[in-house]
């Protein structure tokens, strides 16, 4: 892949991500490393390190953003949560669905634009959740954090894990191990774009397109949220990542992917939970004589 320059209206860049997601999808959904025929089957996604830092989700309702095909989302569920999922893809969404009536018919799939959620969902949930390589396709880190607060019942809290912004600076076309920069920390006024062939989890696919990303730091998050009237509880960075995010990066037994040992630690995804203030309590009465 490479990356161009494209200025254009920031609406199209949307409607561009959103048609490449509607031509991914299927494709992914119906890989061998998507495995949903195992998934059916059993098992779960969420490691050990989200489970601990999320806590206990029985009887508890959780909202999934950007929740794709839905596997993280029912893994929840598997855990005891009560789950909703959204997707800005109908493909995503009609796969999620068709996958929740065999593992938790309780399960709901939405479809919506992350940012344009409260035109189309009501209520409010105990845990938002995110992870894994999504705020890039948020042109607004603000509006997102709205969201977020929106939904969050008073005393819920948003918890996201998430590759690092340091990370994402990085040239991930190289081979070898090596690390260079190549793309602004501070991200652009315009999004990246990246031409892929296919998406990586299907490579002998041939679907020739533009995915575009912006790039938001740790400040930009950690301000959202503060703006949005949440409290950040913590904030943990991590030498691994849950995905292959440079070529050259090296699985774990435990599937984490790191650097090799002979380039420097760096890293390479965050944690971090964020919760809203419970409702103030109304004053208590004067005390019985």
């Amino acid at each position: 892949m490479s990356a161009a320059s494209a200025p254009r209206d920031p609406e199209r860049y949307l409607t561009d991500n959103h048609r490449l997601w509607q031509q991914w999808t299927p494709l992914k959904a119906a890989s061998a490393h998507y495995d949903l025929e195992g998934f059916r089957a059993g098992g779960n996604r969420m490691r050990p390190l989200e489970r601990a830092e999320v806590g206990p989700v029985e009887g508890r309702t959780l909202l999934h953003l950007q929740s794709h095909v839905g596997l993280d989302t029912l893994s929840w569920a598997r855990l005891g949560a009560r789950v909703t999922g959204v997707d800005f893809s109908s493909s995503a969404v009609e796969i999620a669905t068709s996958l929740a009536a065999d593992v938790a018919p309780d399960a709901r799939f939405v479809e919506s634009d992350v940012l344009r959620l409260p035109e189309v969902l009501t209520g409010t949930w105990d845990i938002v959740y995110t992870s894994n390589g999504v705020l890039g396709w948020l042109p607004d880190l603000r509006g997102w954090a709205r969201v977020v607060a929106h939904f969050l019942a008073p005393g819920g809290f948003l918890y996201l894990f998430e590759g690092h912004p340091a990370a994402w600076t990085l040239d991930n076309t190289l081979l070898e191990p090596e690390l260079r920069l190549r793309y602004s920390y501070f991200g652009e006024p315009e999004p990246l774009s990246f031409e892929y062939h296919s998406p990586t989890s299907v490579p002998e696919a041939r679907i020739p397109d533009v995915e575009y990303v912006w790039g938001h730091t740790l400040g930009d998050l950690v301000t959202a949220l503060a703006e949005a009237g949440l409290r950040v509880e913590f904030l943990h960075e991590w030498p691994f990542v849950g995905w292959r995010m440079l070529p050259f990066m090296e699985e774990g037994r435990d599937g984490w992917w790191r650097l090799p040992d002979t380039l420097p630690a760096l890293p390479l995804s965050f944690s971090l939970r964020a919760a809203k203030p419970a409702e103030p309590r109304e004053p208590a009465g004067p005390a019985e004589p």
